[in-house]
């Protein structure tokens, strides 16, 4: 029992928080982030710990915040960071008892994924960005099973391939934001010592493989994300004559595309209210180059004040 003193100098029972209902208890719980929840009244009392564990608390798995809130190291690359990742995942989607309908994380395994097929099939949004261990066949296994899916954010997720975006087109039919970005191969450095080599030489090259299953199996698509990805016009024509409900298109850094092909694609695409065009970055040490070269006759339609050399 707590004990606090009054203004005389005299003591007297304070709130005993061992008494709280459940219910109370989750109230004041939900409240609270999924870190402070671990870092705290979990560890309090096995009573605190089963509240923390009732799974109206687990409806929404977010650890992306704390990801954006950090620099990111090397050693969220490593197996072990994996393991943990995965344990609270795995914890979380436990606990939910099949009501989680948001996950966003970075540097999962195939295998925690596989368990989130089995046990959410109310998913929602699923973001997992940088996953090097995360392949086709647990995104296979989630397509199949979590087919409520309306918003997807596989980045940097390089093990990925266009077959899990045509089993995702075809089995996810109210999916409407894809999130399908690559790291920076115009100048990798900001990522050297960070993320390991053989990772960053693995970028996809079959951008248009990715965007023709774009284009033919995901035609509700309102908002999509490609940013360094290596489609030509040729994937570009595919996804503005697939995706005609875009509204959000983003081609950063994508530098195999002219100025025509986006002069293109923005006619086609009606909806279409927002695009970020290619030439937002492209790096000093490379514009000067001969494959970089059709950049120098960008029409001034597509000049931004972003943009100057």
């Amino acid at each position: 029992m707590d004990i606090t003193e009054k203004g005389d100098g005299e003591s007297q029972p304070g709130p005993d928080w061992a008494e709280l209902t459940r219910e109370c208890l989750v109230n004041i719980l939900a409240r609270l982030t999924l870190e402070h929840r671990w870092l705290g009244p979990m560890l309090v009392c096995k009573s605190w710990l089963q509240a923390c564990k009732d799974p109206s608390l687990h409806s929404v798995f977010d650890l992306e915040t704390l990801f954006q809130s950090a620099m990111e190291s090397a050693r969220w690359w490593s197996t072990e960071f994996e393991r943990k990742v995965d344990y609270v995942l795995r914890s979380v989607v436990d606990w939910s008892d099949g009501s989680l309908t948001e996950i966003r994380t970075r540097h999962c395994s195939n295998l925690s994924l596989a368990f989130v097929a089995e046990r959410c099939q109310k998913l929602e949004v699923l973001s997992i960005k940088s996953c090097p261990n995360v392949t086709d066949s647990s995104m296979a296994t989630l397509a199949f099973r979590c087919t409520m899916l309306r918003e997807i954010d596989i980045s940097n997720c390089y093990e990925i391939s266009h077959e899990s975006l045509v089993l995702i087109g075809r089995n996810c039919p109210n999916l409407k934001i894809l999130r399908r970005n690559l790291m920076n191969w115009l100048d990798p450095s900001q990522h050297v010592g960070v993320v390991p080599d053989e990772y960053l030489n693995a970028c996809p090259q079959d951008g248009n493989s990715e965007a023709d299953a774009i284009g033919k199996f995901m035609p509700h698509l309102k908002h999509l994300e490609l940013r360094f990805s290596k489609l030509s016009s040729k994937g570009l024509t595919s996804i503005s004559e697939g995706c005609l409900n875009l509204e959000y298109l983003d081609l950063f850094g994508c530098a195999n595309l002219t100025s025509r092909d986006i002069v293109n694609a923005s006619s086609n695409l009606k909806n279409l209210k927002e695009i970020k065009k290619p030439n937002f970055y492209i790096p000093r040490s490379v514009y000067h180059t001969e494959r970089y070269g059709h950049w120098r006759l960008y029409d001034e339609r597509f000049q931004t004040d972003i943009f100057r050399i």
